[in-house]
């Protein structure tokens, strides 16, 4: 074996978990190679946040993950908070700014993320490998062994960052998960996240709307969130659903509320106010028009609202605020955001990302069951779980 076949650390694949762990294990001194079988490196950056980049959440806190183990993400996003990252942009000259709910953006695009990224890991004198299909992988005499097209590489550590398989036309697989179980680490059940939810039977109706938007809650469990929903030709998409899309499971109802600025009582209220007002003309007031003519359908309630009874209108007013549908299954990992479940953290250190049978295996990002809401939190994972590794390694 060469010299130049040996390094510190190999990491498999150059996203933003890889990418970042590279770049911090490189400045810390070590000889680094990343690998992976694109053809350029950050291709789920580059098309991230309308290809500006939502690159964190400024209220990240661990609370808003998703994990067989809640508690698992705490120290890394701890040690690693958006502020390091906003410090490292800043240090670039990348202009920023704030959107909603705390997800900031790049001014100009997500390339800039990118080539911040790549830079670091020049400054840490890291090599990389583009476009070469990854071969067989080893353990053997404390050497992890990594099989290319033109040569084998090893590495004492060995760095699992190829993310779960949302967006596979972007070259996403379950890669990451066989390589986990080959070293004995289990496997969370990887399902979709952040994904529109499909309808069908009666509900299909709805997707008559597409193109139709309203600010709602909408809820899961004891999930919640306000945001925009969006019906579409297969269902419900919007930053609403897609959140709520992490929560739920098949056969489980989710509940939107048309109208969460609205008191209990409204609707009677507003027969007293407008009692010569059909209901199709009252929610057209406050909802898009399709939207309010299909949920005044619905309800089955005809004529002016002062020919209607109180109870019925306070049970249709209980309606709106709960609406609930019952969706037949998600757009799947193509139009997924994200990947739910992953490598198991309790084989995982939650300050090192390294396995606790297998000395010198480190597992990072979108690999590990750790999953973040919409906005930002993803990538703060990225970010935090990569620097984390780095200290270790």
């Amino acid at each position: 074996m060469s010299d130049t076949d040996r390094y510190d650390v190999l990491i498999l694949g150059a996203g933003a978990a890889g990418m970042m762990c590279a770049a911090v294990a490189g400045q810390r001194g070590r000889r680094v190679l990343l690998i992976d079988r694109a053809d350029e490196p950050g291709k789920k950056i580059l098309i991230s946040g309308g290809g500006r980049c939502n690159f964190t959440n400024i209220h990240t806190a661990p609370d808003r993950y998703l994990s067989a183990n809640p508690h698992f993400a705490r120290s890394a996003l701890g040690r690693y908070a958006p502020d390091d990252f906003i410090a490292l942009v800043d240090r670039h000259g990348i202009a920023w700014h704030e959107k909603t709910l705390g997800q900031l953006f790049c001014d100009g695009s997500a390339r800039q993320i990118v080539a911040m990224l790549e830079a670091e890991c020049r400054a840490g004198g890291v090599e990389t490998t583009l476009g070469e299909a990854i071969g067989s992988v080893g353990h053997g005499d404390g050497l992890f062994r990594v099989e290319l097209a033109r040569r084998t590489v090893r590495a004492p550590a060995l760095v699992i960052a190829t993310g779960g398989p949302s967006i596979p036309k972007m070259g996403a697989t379950g890669f990451a998960y066989d390589l986990a179980r080959q070293f004995g680490l289990k496997v969370v059940e990887p399902r979709p996240a952040l994904v529109p939810l499909t309808l069908g039977g009666e509900e299909a109706l709805f997707r008559g709307l597409s193109g139709v938007a309203a600010d709602v809650v909408a809820r899961c469990g004891k999930a919640a969130f306000r945001e925009a929903a969006l019906f579409t030709h297969k269902g419900l998409s919007g930053p609403a659903i897609l959140q709520i899309s992490s929560y739920w499971r098949h056969g489980q109802p989710i509940t939107i509320d048309f109208l969460p600025d609205q008191a209990a009582r409204w609707l009677v209220e507003a027969k007293r106010a407008r009692p010569k007002a059909a209901l199709r003309t009252v929610l057209a007031a406050l909802l898009p028009d399709r939207l309010a003519e299909t949920l005044a359908d619905r309800l089955g309630l005809p004529g002016e609202l002062g020919g209607m009874t109180d109870r019925a209108l306070e049970e249709a007013g209980r309606r709106l605020s709960a609406w609930a549908f019952h969706p037949n299954g998600t757009e799947g990992f193509a139009k997924a955001e994200v990947t739910i479940g992953g490598i198991d953290t309790a084989g995982l250190s939650s300050k090192t990302m390294e396995a606790r049978r297998v000395p010198g295996l480190y597992a990072i990002g979108e690999a590990v069951d750790v999953t973040g809401w919409l906005g930002g939190y993803n990538f703060q994972w990225a970010w935090a779980s990569g620097w984390a590794a780095a200290q270790a390694l």
